[in-house]
């Protein structure tokens, strides 16, 4: 099925991911807001041997492209708190401060999180044996600065995406949920509960 196929009722989800990598949780919901969509969520744990926690919330446009993303929490005892905006000329900033190296991209990444890469899996909606490049304004993690993503996505089937990112060295299979969360991220990450 193609995501475009999908019912109001089922743009209402939630998901809880293990960490496979470091000690960690996250919890997600995406819901329908303000003529788009918005996923928040919440990740816990641990990065350099300290305890963190970060909220997040990305704001999309009716076709998954990212209008605002938010991000507060913090590392250790450091506080953290993020505010970045994808203006209609596409330009980026980050904490008021305009990112060149992103400009023109659709997308934010945040590199702690799973759930963003929904945006890109409902943006593109291939169909079965289609492929696109689908680069992305990265948030940079711990450094927190944004960088330009190179990331690939071929669908495999209906529940399956071939991902590459060659910044990280990573090429693995993406088992994906009817909505589109990533439910199975080889080495990072691995869905422990699902709704909607």
């Amino acid at each position: 099925m193609k995501f475009e196929e999908m019912t109001m009722k089922e743009e209402t989800a939630s998901i809880l991911w293990r960490r496979l990598d470091l000690e960690g949780h996250d919890a997600c919901l995406l819901s329908p807001n303000d003529g788009g969509h918005s996923l928040e969520g919440q990740a816990i744990f641990i990065q350099d041997g300290q305890p963190c926690c970060l909220a997040y919330k990305l704001d999309c446009d009716a076709g998954w492209r990212t209008r605002a993303a938010q991000v507060d929490g913090f590392l250790g005892t450091r506080e953290l708190h993020y505010a970045i905006e994808r203006g209609s000329d596409g330009r980026w900033t980050l904490n008021g401060e305009v990112q060149r190296d992103v400009a023109g991209l659709a997308d934010v990444d945040l590199g702690f999180t799973p759930a963003s890469n929904l945006l890109a899996i409902r943006q593109f909606d291939l169909g079965i044996g289609e492929a696109t490049p689908a680069p992305a304004a990265y948030l940079t993690f711990p450094e927190l600065k944004l960088a330009r993503l190179e990331q690939s996505y071929r669908r495999l089937d209906e529940a399956r995406y071939a991902y590459v990112a060659p910044m990280f060295g990573y090429d693995g299979v993406l088992q994906v949920s009817p909505c589109g969360f990533v439910v199975d991220y080889p080495g990072l990450w691995a869905s422990s509960a699902a709704s909607g």
